[in-house]
């Protein structure tokens, strides 16, 4: 039997490099994406095509009401998303609370379900947006958990959380899967995107995704408005 990961996916640029790469490693692929009440759809059908194109064992797509809480202005519609500032300092308002959290442990769930060893999260500690459930210390304390509150880690089998962009810039990212053949043109990073999938090109995910293209050297596929 091959080895089976699940990977956490948005249709993003970070996670569809971890998904190509899950598979490039020999991973049957288990992809799962939420729906938290995140201002716009676009995200989640690209997420959705890829998935099917890249022929994974299952996606799904839970529903989540974290969005109906507030605190974020990812899901606020109150709130302003405020175009990208190279000065700005601390926390942005597009973290959302305990959202990683929340979704890595129903990734937990479902790799015990299926006896996957491990689960992909595309976080980066290095060009990102400065959000607390990225850093590397986040991510070892959460494997301590797995290890805790899971039968796989009681009976001493091997389930971990696997970070492969962590360390990475957002041009190391592309160029990773660009050799992988990843096709960004499909991938939705924006916060503002439209209905049918147009970049604003302004926001904090715009500039570092435009920012990573230019230090790669490779052209920017996606499209904006």
């Amino acid at each position: 039997m091959k080895k089976k990961a699940v990977i956490l996916f948005s249709g993003g640029l970070d996670s569809t490099t971890c998904l190509a790469l899950a598979k490039s490693e020999g991973y049957d692929c288990y992809a799962l994406s939420f729906d938290y009440g995140q201002r716009h759809n676009s995200e989640l059908n690209a997420a959705r095509k890829i998935a099917k194109k890249s022929n994974v064992m299952q996606h799904e797509v839970i529903s989540l009401s974290i969005g109906q809480l507030g605190g974020s202005s990812l899901t606020d519609k109150t709130q302003t998303i405020k175009d990208h500032d190279d000065n700005h300092v601390g926390i942005p308002s597009t973290y959302v609370p305990a959202r990683n959290t929340i979704m890595l442990s129903i990734a937990l769930g479902w790799a015990e379900i299926i006896n996957a060893e491990a689960i992909f999260i595309g976080v980066s500690s290095i060009d990102y947006s400065g959000y607390p459930d990225c850093r590397p210390e986040y991510i070892s304390k959460f494997n301590e958990l797995v290890d805790l509150a899971t039968k796989k880690g009681v009976e001493g089998h091997v389930l971990s959380i696997k970070t492969p962009l962590i360390n990475l810039s957002k041009a190391d990212t592309i160029k990773l899967g660009d050799s992988l053949g990843v096709d960004y043109s499909q991938t939705i990073s924006c916060y503002k995107a439209t209905d049918d999938g147009l970049a604003c090109g302004k926001c904090d995910s715009c500039a570092l995704r435009r920012k990573g293209f230019d230090e790669a050297k490779l052209p920017d596929t996606t499209r904006y408005i």
